[in-house]
């Protein structure tokens, strides 16, 4: 079993029960989970991979996946930002599958 695979099988257990789901995309899901295997290599913690991370942990705490945002991005667009973790809805295309806007403040992000 790959790493990103033994990635994949614990977040599953561990989210769904929670009521987030990875997206149907498989090979999507599994472009992330790499990006979050390499950022954990790269920074010691999986930051997420569709934000621009700092490399300290405290700085980058709200972008740790899953993010600070997830919550509130699923409950409005049945999505987080990534499309990593979504409702069961957005799976089952009940919702539409709108942009989801970057709710990180700007101040946050690193340039």
């Amino acid at each position: 079993m790959s790493e990103a695979e033994a990635l994949y099988d614990m977040l599953k257990k561990v989210q769904e029960p929670k009521g987030y789901y990875f997206n149907k995309d498989k090979e999507r899901i599994f472009e992330l989970l790499e990006a979050l295997i390499v950022n954990k290599k790269r920074y010691g913690y999986m930051s997420c991979p569709c934000r621009l991370a700092a490399g300290d942990r405290e700085l980058d705490k709200d972008i740790i996946c899953p993010c600070a945002y997830r919550a509130p991005d699923v409950e409005d667009y049945g999505s987080c930002y990534c499309n990593l973790y979504v409702s069961k809805a957005w799976n089952e295309e009940k919702v539409p599958h709108a942009y989801v806007p970057e709710r990180r403040p700007a101040e946050r992000t690193p340039y």
